[in-house]
């Protein structure tokens, strides 16, 4: 099952190595990580996603509360959250077939941010459902590159 754990660690030097080591050395694999500072400078917010079976997600989670940088650990794999991820797609364009690109942008609220020659790169934040559809269609044109953040979460009201 993945889990979404929401990490609330000191924002210093080495707190994202000793948390990401930590998970490493119990053998999980880490399917998306996200970290930024919050709205205390002094805080950042992990946003970890791991694949686990129940018992080896609560033998991690009570391993990270021993770290003395982590301060909070929600988990939010069954909280009624917002999630979001953002996505830049760098789709083949060629003129004649750019309004149908820029049609498929509009649809899912997304929006073109470069313009080039034979391509144009679209910005799109969403859910990983949205994305994925998102990313199936522009498959049909051709995409040249795709960089995609992973998930980030936080609890309604």
């Amino acid at each position: 099952m993945k889990y979404i754990l929401s990490v609330l660690v000191e924002n210093k030097p080495g707190v994202l190595s000793r948390v990401t080591g930590l998970i490493s050395r119990r053998g999980f694999n880490i399917d998306s990580l996200t970290v930024a500072p919050t709205e205390d400078t002094t805080m950042s917010r992990m946003t970890i996603i791991v694949d686990a079976d129940a018992v080896a997600y609560e033998q991690l989670t009570k391993q990270l509360h021993k770290l003395v940088s982590v301060y909070k650990i929600s988990d939010m794999t069954h909280e009624d959250a917002i999630e979001r991820e953002l996505v830049l797609f760098k789709v083949l364009a060629p003129a004649d077939k750019r309004h149908e690109i820029i049609e498929i942008a509009n649809i899912f609220r997304a929006k073109v941010v470069d313009v080039g020659k034979n391509s144009l790169t679209v910005e799109a934040t969403g859910t990983a459902s949205k994305l994925d559809a998102m990313e199936d269609l522009f498959r049909g044109y051709g995409l040249r590159q795709i960089t995609r953040t992973g998930k980030i979460a936080m609890s309604r009201s």
